[in-house]
């Protein structure tokens, strides 16, 4: 069976040499696809119309870098899900938690998922840090008629530089706004959403750069701990339902690594437990 017969019946996008952009790709083959080209509505989409996801955190780390998100989604004053997932690992070291319309925000990052890993394939080499990065804004800004709209996606970007001279500060952060600029965090912590203003404040005042990973964790639950305190779109852990944050720690050794719910469970129970003399922490 001869490869010309093969590919006969393929579109011919999918029968020549094209980029390493699996996003070029399709905007070629099946530009209806993406996001940021679908119908958009006449008129501002009103507040509470769509789930909408808050609140991303992260951290660096001794060796690494983490990001953390609570599982609410709300529609104006309702929950609209209790137990959204908001984090995601996007390549073996990198990871991305997501804030904004939840629909839009989810679909960019599976696309992003599969940009690195198309672009992994056909050049043989990972994308650098940066490029990575770069990629990211890149679809963001591919959402600009969408944002303007009310329909805005807001990621927070980690990764560990597997090319830095110095492992101990290998992990990086990156926040994007609306137009798809990217601005590199070098406060070693940042937040995105509803409750970024408490979960900020919480991280200013509990991150080590020294810590190790555990340390760090019980810190982003703490500074989701505090964003749900005072932001009611945040959801805190619930022990009723067992609901806790996604974490995901990247590291040399290990990649990215989403953390097991069992694992989470016993530092979030933890700080509730702890919260419970000491309310302020």
């Amino acid at each position: 069976m001869s490869q010309a017969w093969l590919g006969a019946g393929l579109p011919p996008a999918f029968r020549v040499a094209g980029s390493s952009s699996f996003t070029e790709f399709l905007a070629e083959a099946a530009p209806g696809l993406l996001p940021g080209n679908r119908p958009l509505p006449p008129a501002m989409v009103p507040p509470g119309a769509a789930p909408h996801g808050t609140t991303i955190a992260a951290l660096t780390f001794e060796g690494g870098v983490l990001i953390a998100g609570d599982r609410r989604a709300t529609m104006g004053n309702l929950v609209a899900q209790r137990d959204i997932e908001k984090v995601f690992v996007t390549d073996s070291y990198s990871a991305v938690g997501i804030a904004g319309t939840a629909g839009i925000a989810v679909e960019i990052v599976r696309l992003y998922a599969v940009e690195l890993e198309h672009y992994e394939k056909i050049e043989g080499v990972p994308l650098s840090l940066d490029g990575k990065a770069n990629r990211l804004a890149a679809m963001i800004r591919g959402n600009l008629g969408a944002a303007l709209q009310g329909l805005a996606v807001l990621p927070l970007f980690v990764g560990y530089d597997t090319d830095a001279t110095d492992p101990n500060r290998a992990g990086r952060i990156v926040s994007f706004d609306v137009t798809g600029g990217r601005y590199d965090e070098h406060g070693g912590f940042h937040a995105v959403g509803s409750g970024s203003l408490f979960a900020k404040s919480a991280l200013k005042k509990r991150h080590d750069p020294d810590a190790d990973a555990s340390m760090a964790v019980r810190t982003a639950i703490e500074a989701l701990y505090d964003a749900a305190d005072d932001d009611t779109a945040t959801g805190g852990p619930d022990l009723a339902r067992r609901i806790y944050p996604v974490i995901v720690t990247i590291t040399a050794a290990d990649g990215a690594l989403r953390l097991p719910d069992e694992q989470t469970a016993v530092i979030a129970e933890e700080v509730v437990t702890a919260r419970r003399d000491k309310p302020g922490g």
